[in-house]
């Protein structure tokens, strides 16, 4: 009997309340900066003051001297290893050799017996610098004379999944290219031509949890206590850097105050070990926000499209060509470019498509994940594009995209490679602009928008999870997820739950630990509920199959013909509580039954990129704006997103991951940006950098759950949560477009708006 034939549990597709709530809300939840363990040093890093200069010496003399201090480590400790890190491409010293290449790059770094000290230990330290040439912007670094970041010949990082990286010319990290059709017959054929320049910040992630890390390194092994989101590739990363058996290397992973990206791969976890390596005791590090905001931001990029379309507004080709600073090293660099060339044309029908996007080294921090990234980065210009063939075709803007988008089973990609379509996308924006009054009447300076793109989602599809029921009927769930305040534990307990055929109250689910937990590759690209749960949900049904065996044993028919519900088996008006099914299976009140579950690529599948992705998420949104087009202030009126998840295990979760992606939409394009100078981050606290807060939420905010059941995962379920962050920000631009204001910069700043409404009121009055 099949799982959609078997009668539900009441767990897939209701709100259960989160698994992590009360100790949450009652203070009891441990991060890693709540830790502390017997002999535990506190860990302080020098940082660099300058973007780009050669180390001529460092003093550590008195920092050493200093009472209480344990150990001071530098690039000179490090002689015995590859000192090289990096998810892409190990291009990233674990401390500064030879040179910096980002001011607040780490130089060295102090372990000492309290926080003070290590602080003071830190100041005491005297590096003499010898400033170079600063390439902060993708104009200086792409200059015919500006100096080569990256000498050393890149080594391939581990995990990038992306091919053979090739070696580029001067500070060009990576290149992805898409071709498809004749775009010179389309140049014949067209009558409409949108072509411009566009600009996109560097924006912090901004997780309420900064960057933490504890590292014990004794006898032959190292354990971390890490608020990592992909603790089994930094397990691998740390032992190929401290040349140690991938078992030797312990990540357990307690409670993340987010991550969106930002605690991807690896961070702070290989100078933490190397620190705690010299000290020979536990060393704890955890960044200030002015740290963190160094250690991981979103890439800004500049960025050329040309949409080219018939009179009638028939599609006919786009061409992108754009630069994403990566900042001093490569992070996941690559991988966000590729996605970013995916989104460039949009899921439409096109006769020719050209993108060439290109992945730069800078003097600035790196550049690394951040939720939605590659499609939040092009979608609102493609689709600011489209409404501008719209609005010379004469034609209204949904309906262009009714006619233009790709329907389920299409090719996404121009090229035809990768998965098809996998959702409705015309029903979608349907259902996004109904929400935002699309045929109601307008306000003077009032305008409405739409956007739709897709993400490539799902990173590689390799997951392990295993669930043991226990003598008394409760049971475990283990599975490498990370919860970073998304749900992933009550969902996975939703799901195992639901093919037991018990209460997802009476399953635990606990946190990733490498030694114990099952294999899971990592918790981003919106996979958790798709690849993890699928792994989850094999492993039950295997732990439900036995207790069906037994249980037919016992009455004398086929497995098939037992039932599993209430925390019960039963068969023709006979009923086994759990706790006697396994009592009968071994004999005695006791023993459990363990099973696990795996997700990997099946057939001739290797789970590439260019295979992929493992589903499309949709990122549809309708916004409506009203401008002062005295002051070029935008107030944001309604706003409405589609997570079009296939099933919604938990409603209420994928709804609230829904609004926390739109809000943050919301601030990327409005007014997030950090700023640099000289290559310096000169907005680096919260006080300096605006994030969205209650009163910037729109008078109307709604999320529209659809559910077609066409996903992957469990019960048809996909991934959520990353596809509003790309939406809002292109409905909203979309839509002051539609007010009169069509921009080409993010953010949507006052004055950049005010600017835009005077050069457009004196280009009016020069033509009149």
């Amino acid at each position: 009997m099949s799982v959609t034939e078997r009668t539900r549990t009441n767990e897939v597709g209701v709100s259960r309340p989160r698994k992590d709530a009360h100790e949450k809300l009652c203070g009891e939840a441990e991060y890693v900066g709540d830790m502390e363990m017997a002999g535990m040093l506190r860990g302080k890093v020098l940082r660099s003051p300058f973007a780009h200069a050669l180390i001529r010496s460092i003093d550590t003399t008195a920092a050493e001297a200093m009472h209480g201090v344990s150990t001071v480590l530098t690039a000179v400790d490090l002689d015995d290893i590859e000192p090289y890190y990096g998810h892409a491409i190990k291009d990233r010293p674990i401390l500064a050799i030879d040179r910096v290449r980002f001011a607040g790059e780490p130089v060295a770094a102090v372990a000492a017996t309290d926080e003070a000290t290590a602080e003071a230990a830190i100041r005491a330290i005297v590096v003499d610098y010898e400033q170079l040439p600063v390439c902060d912007t993708l104009e200086r670094a792409l200059a015919a004379d500006a100096p080569r970041l990256h000498t050393r010949r890149p080594k391939v990082g581990l995990f990038h999944g992306l091919g053979e990286l090739g070696e580029m010319e001067g500070n060009l990290c990576y290149r992805y290219e898409l071709n498809a059709g004749d775009l010179e017959a389309t140049a014949a054929e067209a009558e409409i031509e949108v072509e411009g320049e566009y600009k996109f910040p560097a924006v912090y992630q901004y997780a309420m949890e900064t960057h933490a890390t504890i590292a014990h390194y004794e006898g032959d092994g190292v354990t971390l206590w890490a608020n990592c989101q992909h603790p089994f590739l930094v397990q691998a990363e740390i032992a190929d850097l401290f040349a140690l058996p991938i078992g030797s290397v312990r990540i357990i992973v307690p409670y993340l105050g987010g991550g969106f990206g930002s605690k991807s791969y690896t961070k702070m976890e290989p100078l933490t070990v190397a620190l705690a390596r010299k000290a020979g005791r536990p060393v704890r590090i955890v960044n200030d926000v002015d740290e963190s905001i160094v250690t991981s931001r979103r890439h800004g990029m500049r960025c050329w499209m040309r949409t080219r379309a018939a009179a009638d507004g028939t599609l006919l080709s786009r061409e992108a060509r754009f630069w994403m600073d990566t900042g001093a090293y490569a992070d996941n660099g690559p991988r966000v470019t590729a996605t970013a060339g995916d989104a460039a044309p949009g899921p439409y029908r096109w006769q020719a498509a050209q993108v060439e996007a290109n992945c730069v080294y800078c003097n600035t921090p790196p550049s690394g994940s951040y939720r939605a990234f590659g499609a939040t980065h092009l979608q609102w210009i493609g689709e600011s594009q489209l409404d501008e063939v719209a609005r010379r075709a004469g034609l209204d803007p949904v309906e262009l995209r009714r006619r233009s988008l790709v329907t389920a089973g299409e090719p996404v990609r121009p090229n035809g490679t990768g998965k098809p379509l996998d959702a409705d996308l015309v029903g979608d924006v349907e259902r996004a602009a109904e929400a935002v009054g699309w045929s109601e009447p307008k306000r003077p300076w009032t305008g409405r928008g739409v956007s739709v793109g897709l993400l490539a989602a799902g990173a590689h599809p390799v997951s392990r999870a295993s669930v043991r029921l226990c003598s008394d009927g409760s049971g475990d769930v283990y599975v490498g997820t990370t919860e970073l305040g998304q749900g992933a534990r009550t969902v996975m307990a939703q799901i195992a739950a639901e093919e037991l055929g018990t209460s997802s109250e009476r399953l635990r689910v606990h946190g990733a630990d490498t030694r114990f937990t099952p294999y899971d590759r990592s918790t981003g690209a919106s996979r958790s509920t798709t690849i993890a749960g699928l792994a989850v949900q094999r492993a039950a049904h295997a732990v439900a199959d036995r207790l069906r065996e037994t249980a037919a044993e016992r009455w004398g028919v086929e497995p098939e013909e037992v039932e599993l519900s209430g925390g019960r088996a039963s068969w023709a008006g006979e009923e086994l509580d759990f706790t006697d099914v396994i009592a009968a299976r071994f004999g005695f009140r006791g023993g459990e039954i363990i099973e696990g579950g795996e997700v990997r690529p099946e057939g001739a599948a290797t789970g590439s990129y260019a295979e992929g992705p493992h589903f499309w998420e949709v990122c549809v949104a309708g916004a409506e704006v009203e401008v002062d087009p005295d002051t070029g202030i935008i107030n944001v009126l309604r706003t409405a997103t589609v997570a079009d998840v296939g099933t919604a295990i938990n409603p209420q979760l994928v709804r609230r991951q829904d609004e926390g992606a739109a809000m943050q939409g919301l601030g990327n394009a409005l007014f997030e940006e950090l700023r640099f100078d000289d290559g310096r981050v000169i907005n680096d606290s919260l006080l300096e950098y605006r994030v969205p807060r209650i009163s910037d939420l729109p008078g109307s905010m709604r999320s529209i759950v659809v559910e077609n059941g066409d996903g992957p995962g469990p019960y048809g379920a996909k991934g959520c949560g990353e596809g509003a962050l790309a939406a809002v920000p292109a409905a909203i631009v979309c839509a002051l477009a539609d007010a009169g204001v069509p921009m080409q910069e993010l953010p949507l700043t006052p004055e950049r708006v005010w600017r835009a409404l005077t050069n457009s009121t004196a280009t009016s009055k020069e033509t009149s």
